[in-house]
């Protein structure tokens, strides 16, 4: 049986993602005095009394607004109530009940889910205050007073949930799944092609560069796995970033690069690699991520004869570093070669988990060692006495030798290289580490 789902709604400003952090145990939703900041659904979990449910932060909803965003974040807020089995809607006790709370409140009874009134700000401890009262109003039943900021009410409204939930044989998070991180530069893609896989709207797609602000996680399952497919917002260059929300993304991005195993790194094939997608590509590669790089927007590329290998070529040229990493090209509009993501994704997860015995790896530097001796400085050559793996995600091999100094960086890099010919590492860097041990040892 799958986790339990809980979503958080109500209109903005009301403390949505403060409530969903104190739920998390951490700070993952943005919380900023600005209206609409948090645009798409956040997901995180949540363990109360035993059991583990997955929660659901959302944009705040203003039914009558025609604004282009603030339509598509009550676009947002109403899948998640639709997949939601318990909704928690908030309130402020402050500024009382408004048209938006009573146009929500009508939103809510039609869903015919279980719908906890939550009125946030009750910030004294003791009795309600009497403004409370009004909130029976909305026809929701009995409101709960809370204080998100100050912690309090906190573990009644918890309590509140379980007792909502028809089951409490709630299923812990499958391990297995894959993560991956669709990092870029803003209007690269990245939601489109989640929205491609998912196939449905669970990012939203829109042409205003930095829609998608928070890293948002969708779970999927198909026949090749499964996967937990991690959006970021697009990183920009660091003197574009005019609002302090911009730096707020950046942070978030990199983060999910931690928290991912595989990175997809999605190129506008029209604009062909930037400045900006070497450095996102770098943060990756740094992480010790496998890597994959993805041409999207192939379809808007006019072809001749070899476009495609010297695309390649032109793309290698430019991330030198990442020669390792497979390229992919599709076009997340059309569906071209979407389907090729999951086993370039299983090959890459596989590879930078890939442990290699001791004894191999020694027949395969004598191999080395016996086509292209080591160097040597004075008189004085280079002597490696052997080679094992410390350690995976990424592979990271020791290599002892006589003299760190007479170990030049390219003939360390002739040793990776031959690692490579040999057990392929595809899509996955490889850390090398050298140590001295002396000759009498």
């Amino acid at each position: 049986m799958a986790k339990k789902v809980v979503a958080i709604v109500g209109r903005p400003n009301v403390g949505k993602s403060t409530l969903f952090n104190v739920f998390a145990g951490e700070n993952i939703s943005i919380i900023k005095d600005i209206p609409g900041v948090t645009r798409d659904r956040i997901y995180a979990d949540c363990t109360w009394r035993g059991t583990t449910f997955q929660i659901i932060d959302t944009g705040g909803i203003e039914p009558t607004s025609d604004d282009v965003i603030l339509k598509q974040m009550r676009r947002q807020a109403t899948l998640a109530m639709e997949v939601a089995d318990v909704i928690v809607f908030i309130t402020d006790v402050k500024a009382g009940v408004t048209q938006s709370d009573m146009e929500v409140a009508e939103m809510l009874r039609h869903t015919k889910k279980p719908v906890i009134l939550a009125c946030n700000k009750c910030d004294n401890v003791g009795e309600p205050p009497l403004e409370i009262y009004e909130f029976y109003n909305l026809g929701l039943g009995e409101p709960i007073p809370i204080s998100a900021g100050r912690k309090l009410g906190i573990g009644e409204l918890l309590d509140e949930i379980y007792y909502k939930f028809d089951d409490k044989d709630l299923q812990v998070e499958d391990l297995d799944a894959i993560k991956v991180a669709i990092i870029g530069k803003p209007n690269a893609g990245k939601s489109s092609l989640v929205n491609k896989i998912l196939n449905e709207e669970r990012v939203i797609v829109s042409d205003i560069a930095g829609t998608t602000r928070d890293a948002v996680d969708s779970y999927f399952e198909n026949k090749f796995g499964r996967y937990v497919f991690i959006d970021t917002a697009g990183i920009r260059r660091k003197n574009k970033v005019y609002e302090q929300l911009e730096k707020y993304s950046i942070l978030k991005a990199k983060m999910a690069i931690d928290r991912a195993t595989v990175c997809l790194i999605i190129i506008d094939a029209t604009e062909g690699v930037t400045e900006q997608d070497e450095k996102i590509a770098g943060l990756a590669h740094e992480a010790g991520k496998g890597v994959i790089i993805v041409i999207n927007k192939w379809d808007l590329v006019e072809k001749e004869t070899n476009t495609l290998e010297k695309y390649k070529k032109m793309v290698y040229n430019k991330l030198s570093y990442l020669t390792y990493a497979p390229i992919l090209f599709i076009s997340s509009k059309t569906g071209q070669r979407v389907d090729k993501i999951f086993p370039l994704i299983n090959e890459v997860d596989k590879n930078n988990n890939l442990r290699v015995k001791t004894g191999m790896l020694n027949d395969v530097l004598a191999e080395a060692i016996a086509i292209t001796q080591p160097p040597s400085d004075k008189g004085r050559r280079l002597k490696i006495y052997y080679i094992t793996q410390v350690s995976v995600r990424p592979p990271t091999f020791v290599v002892f030798v006589n003299s760190k100094k007479l170990m030049h960086f390219s003939y360390l890099r002739y040793i990776e290289n031959h690692l490579r010919k040999s057990f392929e590492f595809k899509g996955t860097p490889i850390h090398m580490i050298v140590r001295e041990r002396s000759e009498e040892k």
